[in-house]
């Protein structure tokens, strides 16, 4: 029987452990607790939940819920223990958290084929028995030093920080001469490069000083890290306006080289947006990473005119983290370049929240499965929420590719649009209303991750 080592038994270890179990593989699972834990853990158990109970909505027309389906579809035991432990929370799923890691325990505990190795791993294997590293953002210091060392130091970051991003169709854009005067237009700062290149959202002198105050009082999230040392590159938003009046119209809201096609002139100061995806279908708020609390997040960025009734697909955040340049450093298998035996698969490639986790570790142990069965390497179809998130981690959702490449929630921006009716001749092309666009999305998701896990 051939056997399997997997490092961290959190939600992406353990469900990578399960599938490869299920696949007739030895898993040897290596858990450091209880001989080390991390601030955050407070149980000895597997796959235990550090912050929310919650995995988020349940409803298909979510991204995230879309996920959930599709990870049951493929038999993931966390999904199965998840509604087996559910407590009321509306359209979400939240769990009894003791419950469901018990549950999660159990099941692989009882499994012949699992040996649970408890202690804490302070290095990598040197060995050739295929490895899925899964010890999350929090990875031990010395794993992280020895993994800046395989994979250089610039490869490997311990903090996120990261803009938030709406939906293309909820930004308000000016598509007429007479367009109110705050709404959004597209131009490259210079007449540089493709003309819809940014979505520029102006602000005038009186609007702008109205979002900085609000920005200096909204309400922060995890305030202990106010000693933290910041890379300039990468200030949080609130902290650059810390530094005076002029600094964010002097940084990333700087109106240079941008002329208003309704004025002629520069705006006073300008938030930038640009395609976060190659189908423009979500934009990310350039420069503008923010450890905001969300609700403050929506009222301060809701001040800026062409934002006002802005869609939030993902929450700007900052918190030390441990991940991985996933992209440089993993081929298309989450494989280490050059340590074909060694894998990764959770939060450290990349990918944010419980059931994200939960998919990367299914994911990887399918493609681990498949490398031992002499398979060739089939992950899911571009057009399900799990291809979007795989894709995602070898950064081929990047609208360009030199982009830094950053974690983030599953969001439909990881999903390709659905293509609307052909026109008949002479007939005018409705637009789709959201409503429509999310049931078509789900509708081709089920269809094609269905015939995936058929033929596999």
């Amino acid at each position: 029987m051939d056997r399997v080592r997997v490092i961290g038994a959190g939600l992406a270890g353990c469900e990578a452990a399960w599938q490869l179990l299920q696949r007739g593989l030895a898993v040897e699972l290596r858990e450091q607790k209880p001989a080390r834990r991390t601030p955050a853990q407070t149980s000895d158990r597997l796959a235990e939940l550090v912050c929310s109970n919650s995995l988020r909505s349940a409803n298909p027309e979510n991204a995230v819920g879309l996920l959930k389906e599709e990870l049951s579809h493929c038999g993931s035991l966390l999904l199965r223990c998840a509604h087996e432990t559910r407590v009321p929370a509306g359209d979400a799923l939240a769990v009894d958290r003791e419950r469901f890691a018990a549950a999660i325990e159990g099941a692989l505990l009882a499994h012949p084929a699992l040996t649970l190795v408890r202690g804490e791993v302070t290095a990598l294997p040197a060995d050739d028995v295929p490895t899925i590293v899964a010890t999350g953002p929090l990875t031990g210091d010395a794993l992280a030093a020895e993994l800046a060392r395989l994979c250089g130091s610039e490869r490997l970051a311990f903090f996120d920080a990261i803009a938030p991003i709406v939906e293309a169709d909820s930004v308000l854009v000016a598509e007429a001469p007479d367009a109110p005067p705050g709404a959004a237009f597209f131009l490259s700062r210079w007449g540089k490069g493709l003309g819809s290149d940014y979505l520029n959202c102006p602000l005038d002198k009186e609007q702008y000083l109205a979002f900085l105050a609000a920005l200096r009082e909204a309400d922060r999230a995890v305030e202990h890290v106010e000693d933290a040392h910041y890379f300039e590159g990468c200030l949080p938003i609130e902290v650059m306006a810390e530094r005076g009046d002029d600094t964010l119209r002097f940084g990333p809201l700087k109106p240079v080289g941008l002329d208003d096609p309704r004025t002629g002139r520069w705006p006073y100061a300008v938030v930038q947006l640009r395609k976060e995806d190659v189908h423009g279908t979500a934009y990310n708020l350039v420069g503008c990473q923010t450890r905001l609390m969300q609700g403050a997040q929506r009222a301060v960025f809701g001040l800026v005119p062409a934002l006002a009734t802005a869609r939030f697909l993902r929450f700007g955040a900052i918190h030390r983290n441990t991940y991985l340049d996933a992209p440089a450093v993993l081929d298309d298998r989450n494989a280490l370049r050059g340590r074909p035996t060694l894998f990764f698969a959770g939060q450290i490639t990349g990918v944010e929240g419980y059931v994200e986790s939960i998919a990367s570790g299914l994911l990887t142990a399918l493609v681990v499965a498949d490398g031992l069965a002499g398979r060739a390497l089939e992950v899911p179809p571009a057009t399900t929420a799990l291809g979007g998130l795989w894709r995602h981690a070898r950064g081929t959702q990047r609208a360009h590719g030199n982009d830094a490449y950053v974690p983030s929630n599953v969001t439909w921006a990881m999903i390709p649009p659905v293509d609307e009716d052909p026109l008949a001749p002479g007939q005018k092309r409705k637009k789709l209303g959201k409503g429509e666009k999310r049931a078509r999305l789900v509708a081709r998701a089920r269809r094609d991750l269905d015939a995936w896990w058929r033929a596999r």
